[in-house]
């Protein structure tokens, strides 16, 4: 299974406008994509509903397997970083399924479950862990809750659990503004929305994958399949297909997510894709040392 590509621009305005005038002939006309079919049918079970409470954030985090990487003792200790981040928040209620085909040392914290992945298909199978992911959301999710994929080598400021919960964001959230580290040199950048300063700079969500919580109802079955469908797709549709599916994900409030480049099993130097990455650290780097000892602070790791 490969990657959902994203649709063109001009066809998102066109299908968003169709959805907000109600023109379900004109949406068709249109022939939405499998995403965009299922944001429009939730779209529509969510017009009459007023959003639950929701008191848990659920991290899905498809691991890669022993066998397509060169250290999996690397690995691993990257997937302990990332859950140390989860484990020291500083609201307890979040839990988080990781998918790989072998089951890696996990922490003893029933909050962390295991998912195992036997697809025996060759080739790049993170879109297959998520789809699995997904598909066991009725087992993994029972609740209202948000709903977050999220990368097994990235880290969770503090706090941010306990932002989402307390907002009650309708539709979920978007990591906005974020933080890139190079692992090679040690440099760290702040992705945020372009501004005056700095017209070229680009949000975190346009980076990084670990970058949208997206609000959950088990009860409503198109809310499982808008997951599923979603997360196939490269992580620069995800806003257009929250608000296509009237979840529209508000900016968390601060930079809540760290994303480590060439720590040399990175997901996207495997497909040969982090050049412009590193060429964006050094050139929007974080160099006041106050601000690094507030990312510090943010990112506790073991």
């Amino acid at each position: 299974m490969a990657q959902a590509p994203a649709t063109a621009k001009t066809h998102r305005a066109a299908l968003m406008l169709a959805a907000a005038l109600g023109r379900a002939d004109w949406a068709h006309w249109l022939k939405p994509v499998p995403s965009e079919a299922a944001a429009l049918a939730l779209r529509g079970a969510l017009s009459t509903r007023v959003p639950p409470l929701r008191k848990q954030v659920v991290f899905l985090i498809p691991l890669v397997g022993p066998d397509q990487v060169g250290d999996w003792q690397a690995v691993t200790d990257r997937l302990q970083a990332t859950l140390h981040c989860m484990r020291t928040q500083d609201d307890p209620h979040w839990q988080a399924v990781i998918c790989c085909q072998e089951r890696p040392p996990l922490p003893d914290d029933p909050r962390i479950r295991f998912l195992p992945f036997d697809d025996p298909e060759p080739g790049n199978d993170k879109w297959r862990k998520l789809a699995a992911l997904t598909g066991h959301l009725d087992q993994i999710a029972p609740a209202p809750c948000y709903v977050m994929s999220f990368d097994a080598d990235d880290l969770l400021r503090q706090g941010t659990v306990r932002e989402m919960l307390r907002r009650q964001a309708p539709g979920g959230y978007l990591v906005q503004a974020g933080y890139v580290m190079d692992d090679a040199t040690g440099v760290i950048a702040l992705a945020d929305a372009p501004d005056l300063k700095q017209p070229m700079r680009k949000p975190f969500w346009k980076l990084c994958g670990s970058c949208a919580a997206v609000a959950h109802d088990p009860d409503l079955p198109q809310s499982a399949a808008f997951l599923q469908a979603m997360t196939q797709h490269e992580h620069r549709m995800f806003p257009y297909l929250g608000a296509l599916a009237g979840r529209p994900l508000a900016p968390l409030s601060q930079p809540s997510v760290l994303y480590v480049l060439n720590h040399g099993e990175n997901f996207g130097a495997r497909r040969g894709r982090v050049g412009f990455k590193t060429r964006f650290v050094e050139r929007f780097r974080i160099d006041d040392p106050d601000a690094l000892a507030e990312v510090a602070e943010g990112f506790p790791v073991p």
